[in-house]
């Protein structure tokens, strides 16, 4: 069966409500070429354009394209590869690669010391903003006036990459804050797939009196641990925009109550939670070692590709008692300063044509950004469900970490929730705090 996505499920929700995007494509240690952070200049020996020479650019990513089993990651060395044995003897592109706890450290370094790769991936939001206004990302509207834009699903997919009406990054993809369950658990344990914050509890309950772990999570990375807290503020009511212009006060028990279902929530963690990683704490459902893991439809790739019988037993449900889901997307921007812009432009199409595409839904399963057709026969069943997660939402809205006022914001926000998590600080205390730093940094 043939499936064209439609924008009117999905692109129009997330303009109409989506606040930012995550940068949560889940990694695996090690690196690449130039994976230090070294001089992005010369890994590339960059030649100008009208030398006659080979155009050498660089691109910058958060997994190790050499070492991953994430499929989505495989497919973006697939692109690398094919447009550099397209292009021999015209463009040729090498990576710079790190893990993603690392990347934007190791990009801003880049940037400081005057090599900024020539195309990179980034969150939209303030992450994206970050390198919009200082001017290191290039507009890219003359570029996508060629028909380039024409093929995506609609305007709508662009909404968090516009400033002053100039598009600054081009999507790669679409993906949903989800829980992932262990089917064969659940069954076994009598516990049923919950829609609502008692039932979430009382699944778990279930769950680890059958002698399961229910859920797995890494506490230790401060996104992971802030998504779930950004669906227990949906939850209570938070308004990010109330709270950004004054209009609201942290303190005005909302965050607080949030908080105080983090700290229910965390009773049922892998006892390892504080120090496991993204990638420990994914395998450990993969592996069958927890029955819940809540993470974002990327991980269906990293699922997959780690463990391809598992999908067999891997359903999907909507983080329950929210109505709205989170949604995000993978971008890419080229930097201002880049001697190859035509060889940028290049490199970013082949992340966006139909070949990548088709990867993106039938091996990756994540959502595709542009009017492609794909099989869904062949796609993972994750991704259906997924579908049907975005489909009986209300909209969405953007993680947490990344729908604030400044990235300073979302990091405090991020290292805040850990500080709940591990007993810090109380949730009352975690409120006070937030309210002190927007009226300091963010009205």
């Amino acid at each position: 069966m043939k499936k064209k996505l439609l924008a009117a499920v999905l692109s129009v929700a997330m303009a109409a409500s989506l606040l930012a995007g995550c940068g949560g494509s889940t990694s695996t240690s090690g690196s690449t070429a130039s994976s230090d952070g070294g001089s992005a200049s010369e890994a590339s020996g960059t030649e100008t354009a009208d030398s006659g020479e080979v155009q050498e650019i660089t691109w910058m990513f958060w997994d190790d394209l050499t070492a991953t089993e994430d499929l989505i990651s495989k497919g973006y060395a697939d692109v690398i590869e094919r447009f550099n044995k397209d292009y021999e003897g015209k463009y040729h592109v090498t990576p710079i690669t790190t893990n993603l706890e690392e990347y934007y450290t190791k990009l801003n370094a880049l940037v400081a010391s005057g090599d900024t790769p020539d195309v990179f991936i980034v969150s939209p939001g303030p992450n994206l903003t970050d390198y919009v206004e200082p001017g290191v990302a290039a507009p890219l509207d003359s570029y996508l006036a060629d028909g380039w834009k024409d093929t995506f699903t609609s305007d709508a997919v662009f909404s968090q990459m516009t400033y002053d009406g100039q598009i600054y990054a081009v999507p790669l993809n679409i993906a949903a804050a989800c829980a992932f369950y262990n089917t064969e658990m659940f069954e076994a344990a009598g516990a049923e797939v919950p829609k609502t914050w008692d039932e979430m509890i009382a699944a778990c309950d279930k769950l680890q009196a059958a002698g399961y772990t229910p859920i797995t999570i890494s506490a230790g990375t401060a996104w992971c641990l802030s998504m779930v807290a950004g669906y227990l503020c949906e939850m209570e009511g938070v308004d990010l925009a109330a709270l950004a212009d004054g209009s609201a006060s942290w303190t005005d028990g909302k965050l607080a109550s949030a908080a105080e279902k983090l700290v229910q929530l965390s009773q049922y963690f892998q006892k390892t939670a504080a120090g496991d990683t993204n990638d420990v704490a994914t395998a450990n459902f993969y592996n069958g070692e927890a029955a819940i893991l809540i993470q974002g439809s990327w991980a269906i790739a990293q699922i997959n590709g780690s463990n391809p019988d598992f999908e067999s037993k891997c359903g999907v449900f909507q983080f329950p008692g929210v109505d709205r889901v989170i949604a995000k997307s993978d971008s890419l921007a080229m930097s201002s300063s880049t001697k190859n812009p035509e060889a940028c432009i290049a490199l970013m199409k082949y992340f966006t044509d139909d070949t990548a595409q088709k990867y993106t839904a039938e091996v990756g399963g994540k959502i595709p950004v542009t009017n492609v057709e794909y099989d869904a026969s062949v796609a993972p069943a994750q991704l259906s469900y997924v579908m049907d997660v975005f489909s009986n939402a209300t909209g969405t809205f953007g993680f947490y970490n990344e729908s604030m006022p400044t990235t300073e914001a979302g990091a405090f926000f991020d290292d805040t929730m850990v500080s709940v998590f591990l007993g810090d600080m109380t949730p009352e205390q975690a409120a006070t705090e937030m309210e002190d730093f927007y009226a300091s940094n963010c009205r």
